[in-house]
């Protein structure tokens, strides 16, 4: 498919048929996502799919640890703006409720989803420059996140879709244990992918342009 219909028709998927993916097709996605972007092409990502039913329940369990509090939070919040009646806070929330109410379903039936993606990266080779600042480090992300968008795009121009979650980086040592991740590799983040259930959207919410890109200086906004 055509790469700008991919990059706007690739949302969070929430809702999953139970169909497996071929292994041909979870090769082909792989095969072009590894040619994303890396610093000194390193190469410092793996992919570890996980399809077996009994493991798929353990990751979900983990899972539902600290989406649950989030959802109590979220949900509580959500009705008390709902609360505030006439009010476009109101309007916002209800949105808002709907959203959160898909994620929940997604985490309820995050076992059922066909395959888990767990992205692995060998943080040796990732080399970030911005340790010695004082706030968190994020610069190697740069070698890896990439390669796993290239996954995702990859994938939805197979006709399947993902969500990208970092919820089960918290139990990192259970993981790596309950899957058998070498040491020398960290859990960057957890892809579910599958057949969606739901039509792909066509046109997905995000800020305008103007409100993200900027020439030269942050009271410049850049426009068409």
């Amino acid at each position: 498919m055509d790469l700008i219909d991919a990059m706007r028709s690739q949302p969070a998927n929430r809702f999953y048929e139970p169909d497996p993916i071929p292994e041909d097709v979870l090769y082909r996605a792989v095969d072009a996502a590894r040619f994303g972007p890396q610093g000194g092409n390193r190469q410092p990502v793996r992919f570890l799919i996980v399809t077996d039913p009994a493991k798929k329940a353990q990751l979900a369990e983990w899972y539902m640890q600290p989406w649950s509090v989030y959802y109590e939070q979220a949900s509580s919040a959500g009705e008390a703006l709902e609360a505030e009646s006439g009010d476009t806070k109101a309007t916002k929330a209800v949105m808002s409720k709907a959203s959160v109410v898909a994620a929940n379903h997604f985490a309820e039936n995050l076992a059922n989803v066909p395959a888990i993606i767990v992205a692995c990266a060998d943080l040796a080779e990732t080399h970030p420059t911005d340790t010695d600042l004082d706030r968190l480090s994020i610069v190697g992300g740069a070698s890896v996140y990439p390669v796993v968008q290239n996954l995702c795009l990859s994938l939805r121009n197979e006709g399947v879709a993902t969500t990208l979650t970092t919820l089960l980086c918290m139990f990192e040592p259970q993981v790596k244990d309950l899957l058998g991740i070498p040491d020398d590799l960290a859990t960057a983040c957890h892809i579910a992918a599958g057949y969606p259930s739901k039509p792909f959207p066509t046109k997905l919410t995000r800020h305008p342009v103007e409100e993200i890109a900027f020439l030269d200086s942050f009271d410049r906004p850049l426009s068409s």
